[in-house]
């Protein structure tokens, strides 16, 4: 597959012809000039003419290749100008002509070959070879040969041939070349690991979860090839215009030979005309967008769906894995009033890292978010989609859905409370017994990213005026999402042919973009102007029939493509009226006699350069002098994130103690207090102390606004102000024990300073990402 593919690129690109062409044009111009210069005069024209002769002829062959695909473009131009110099004896001028088409081919190649650099790179570094486990040892095999559950070793500087499992341990992995993410991850164990990875730090094992053909690598390599052969809207664009262009040329050259009788002032008129931006800098800016795109982490098939990317006008979203995280995420923790709710978790994680169940899994990956150790199990024996059981440290455990567990409980009033708490709509629960008694439930669901409304917002602000929520869950629950994310339309309960038709409804009126990630998403993604798939966790599928495939697990990415698809759209635009322009000046000045031949083939050549030139501005970062200084770095943010995500087992205790203390002995109570503000003093205050004093201070001097981020700081005071209340109340019970009114507004304070602090940290991370550098 890699030679196949590198060889369709080298084909497809054509570097070999266009530089031997140019060689061969500058080869026969030199040898002209040194005829001259020898007083061989006969001599240098026919070198002249011969190179101009030679480079006709292989403009011919192409012109006449696109007329039988139907195609008409402005070559046509340069041929009549290579044909009016040696008719007309100009030989000079022509061989500078063919200089200026070779050399303008050459420049293209060059510069598509700059902004395809992220696309190509990820070719060369598709690895060969795996070693394998045997059964007696490690040996090197061609990656084709590997099957799902292979054992394969990865050791330092490898790339992942294949996506795998990580067996045992943890793995740092470089996974910039496929997510624009510049930091390394780190993966623990049994984590997804992506083909295509580097492994820069220890060697490990991982199991295969795919083929070579099927893994991540694999199916972006394809996805490069199809961004690679795809011809943008806007580059037919240009051929579209060839036809009056070619129509004004001739008019003006014809009308400059009859005015003055000199045949040499139609041959200027050709020369300026030839060529034009517009087949040389529209391919380039589009081209440059779609690597600009690639860095971020963003893989856009080609031009055509970058420009249709900066021209859609509807969105149709997803939910599941789009607007939602896609993954069941721990919420709340209930435990029966004497239990721990981190002992309750530790233990029913203990139990789940031995099923494969996508519950089990979320389960385990949340008491390792909490940093609990796992425990070792024995007698594991689980009941495929109902629950499991097993032994840790002598106890006998049960975890699974609530059907699984009531047989093997008494009912009591904490079971009844259980029971009512779990139906909540949109949640997962599972329970967790002990030796025969509910010790407590888990509250599972799939949440809504984080960024979705500002994601929304900023789409608005894009140009983007209609917003749709096409999905398959209920009415009731694509509702309530609708409610406060700000969505125009919603469609539920839709099966994948009616999104389909939806898709084809929306397109009546606009040009429609459709973001999902799922296999039943794949049939809109194709159907709309342009699809969008996010493809970190998604379906192979819908990132086969997408146009643009976001890379990261990150929706924000979304306005990113579209920045960059606008910009890039942006600056083709104005290369081809300004290159146009300038063109139509010199054929003027050239129509009366002011531009030779040879003067007219420089003036050109100087056009085409600064077009090419402009619409490589593409590639480059659109902030203004100075804004750079305003943003934070990926490191950063990845800092402040990291703080916030150790601070939520803080604020999961402030939430756990509200609960315990209604079932807790009075006397024991403020001893419970006690601990919780020794912990809210030792953690959470110090960091909203250093981000008032040096953290919002730092953003402030970046943005240069003394008052930026003031509501922040005075939610800081806030937060101060409830815990000094808590330790006020917890002082007030020291000596006496403690009423219901007391424990009511106890109560009260703790779940208020909770929903503060989430929100607070919500927020926060929403202006940071506002903020995180290109």
């Amino acid at each position: 597959m890699r030679e196949q593919l590198a060889f369709a690129f080298e084909w497809q690109e054509g570097a070999l012809p266009k530089s031997a062409l140019l060689a061969v044009n500058c080869a026969f111009l030199l040898a002209g000039a040194g005829a001259w210069f020898a007083g061989r005069h006969d001599l240098s024209e026919w070198l002249w003419g011969a190179g101009t002769a030679l480079t006709l002829v292989s403009l011919a062959t192409q012109i006449g290749s696109s007329l039988f695909r139907g195609e008409f473009g402005l070559d046509l131009i340069a041929a009549l100008a290579m044909g009016g110099a040696l008719i007309l004896g100009e030989y000079l001028a022509g061989i500078v002509i063919a200089m200026m088409f070779a050399g303008g081919e050459a420049l293209e190649d060059f510069a598509q070959r700059r902004a395809r650099h992220e696309l190509t790179a990820l070719l060369q570094r598709l690895p060969r070879t795996a070693a394998c486990f045997t059964g007696a040892e490690f040996e090197e095999i061609a990656i084709e040969k590997i099957q799902v559950g292979d054992r394969i070793l990865v050791r330092s500087g490898e790339m992942l041939p294949v996506d795998g499992r990580l067996k045992e341990g943890a793995a740092m992995l470089d996974e910039s070349a496929l997510t624009g993410e510049a930091l390394p991850i780190l993966h623990r164990s049994g984590e997804d690991l992506m083909s295509g990875s580097i492994n820069p730090g220890n060697p490990f094992e991982m199991l295969a979860t795919r083929t070579a053909n099927e893994s991540t690598y694999a199916g972006i390599a394809r996805l490069v090839e199809a961004a690679k052969t795809a011809k943008a809207p806007m580059s037919r664009l240009a051929d579209r215009y060839a036809l009056g262009f070619l129509a004004v040329t001739l008019l003006l050259a014809a009308a400059a030979w009859l005015q003055s009788g000199q045949a040499a002032r139609a041959l200027a008129v050709l020369v300026i005309a030839t060529p034009c931006p517009l087949i040389l800098a529209v391919p380039v800016a589009l081209i440059s967008g779609v690597s600009r795109c690639a860095s971020r982490g963003i893989l856009v098939k080609g031009g055509g769906a970058l420009e249709m990317l900066a021209r859609a006008k509807t969105v149709m979203l997803d939910k599941t894995g789009t607007l939602t995280d896609g993954r069941a995420r721990l919420l709340e923790i209930k435990v029966r009033g004497d239990r721990d709710p981190k002992d309750v978790l530790q233990m029913a994680a203990s139990i789940d890292q031995g099923s494969r169940h996508v519950v089990a899994c979320a389960l385990v990956a949340a008491a390792r978010e909490r940093g609990l150790f796992l425990l070792p199990t024995s007698d594991l024996s689980e009941l495929p989609g109902s629950g499991i059981t097993g032994r840790v440290n002598g106890r006998q455990i049960a975890v699974g859905g609530w059907d699984f567990i009531v047989p093997r409980i008494d009912t009591d009033d904490f079971s009844n409370e259980i029971e009512i708490w779990i139906r909540r709509e949109g949640t997962i629960a599972i329970a967790v017994v002990e030796d025969g008694v509910l010790a407590g439930a888990f509250l599972l669901a799939d949440e809504v990213r984080p960024e979705a409304g500002t994601v929304l917002r900023q789409l608005r602000e894009a140009g983007i005026q209609r917003i749709v929520l096409a999905t398959g869950d209920r009415a009731d629950i694509a509702e309530s999402l609708a409610s406060f994310l700000g969505i125009d339309s919603i469609v539920a309960e839709m099966k994948p042919e009616g999104k389909t038709r939806l898709v084809e409804r929306e397109k009546a009126s606009a040009a429609v973009m459709m973001v999902g990630d799922g296999v039943n998403d794949a049939p809109a993604l194709a159907a709309a102007d342009v699809g969008v798939a996010m493809g970190a966790r998604g379906a192979a599928a819908s990132a086969e029939a997408a146009d643009v495939v976001i890379l990261v697990d990150r929706l924000d990415r979304l306005v990113s493509a579209m920045h960059i698809a606008q910009r890039s759209r942006r600056i083709a635009l104005q290369t081809v009226y300004a290159g146009m322009g300038l063109s139509v000046v010199g054929m003027v000045f050239a129509a009366f006699g002011y531009l030779a031949p040879i003067q007219g083939a420089l003036v050109q050549e100087a056009i085409d350069v600064v077009a090419i030139l402009n619409a490589l501005r593409a590639l480059g970062n659109p902030l203004r002098i100075g804004d750079e200084k305003k943003q934070l770095s990926q490191q950063e943010l990845a800092d402040l994130e990291a703080e916030h995500r150790n601070l939520m087992a803080v604020v999961d205790e402030i939430r756990h103690t509200s609960e315990r203390i209604k079932h807790l002995p009075l006397a024991e109570v403020s001893e419970r207090l006690a601990e919780l503000d020794a912990l809210l003093r030792e953690r959470l205050l110090p960091h909203e102390r250093h981000d008032d004093r040096v953290l919002y201070p730092l953003l402030r001097r970046r943005l240069g606004a003394t008052h930026a981020l003031a509501g922040m700081s005075r939610t800081h005071m806030e937060i101060r102000r409830q815990v000094h209340h808590l330790t006020s109340l917890r002082q007030a019970i020291a000596f006496a024990k403690p009423n219901r009114e007391q424990l009511y507004e106890i109560q009260r304070l703790l779940h208020g300073l909770e929903a503060v602090v989430r929100l607070h940290f919500a927020q926060e991370e929403e202006i940071y990402r506002a903020l995180e550098a290109d």
